[in-house]
């Protein structure tokens, strides 16, 4: 059974074909849609969206293991243990967002700012 503790273990599997073919699989079984704003009532979708600056499309959507990759390498290619999610909600899970007020600069004159 192969691990995905390091850093180049998980790359090597994130760029491997089976995982690449998968991944579309995947996005096309939940309907180019976010399954986490779905289950909030929310609609995101993929969208085609160009960026100029990394010369690709716009990455909106990406398929997440539902049980940690690293925690469950059995479950790696397991359709059942993988969903699709938009970066936002992918980020959330991950604990890698935050909310875009927290980035204001505190105001000179707000003593009693958070």
């Amino acid at each position: 059974m192969p691990e995905y503790k390091t850093r180049e273990q998980k790359r090597k599997f994130y760029d491997s074909k089976a995982w690449k073919l998968l991944r579309e699989d995947i996005k096309k079984r939940d309907n180019y849609e976010c399954q986490e704003c779905k289950r909030q009532g929310r609609v995101t979708i993929d969208t085609n969206e160009y960026s100029e600056s990394a010369k690709r499309k716009k990455i909106m959507l990406v398929v997440d293991h539902i049980k940690e990759l690293e925690d469950y390498p059995e479950l790696a290619l397991d359709p059942d243990n993988l969903e699709t999610k938009c970066v936002k909600c992918h980020n959330k899970k991950h604990g890698r967002y935050i909310h875009y007020s927290k980035w204001r600069k505190k105001p000179k004159w707000d003593d009693e700012w958070w």
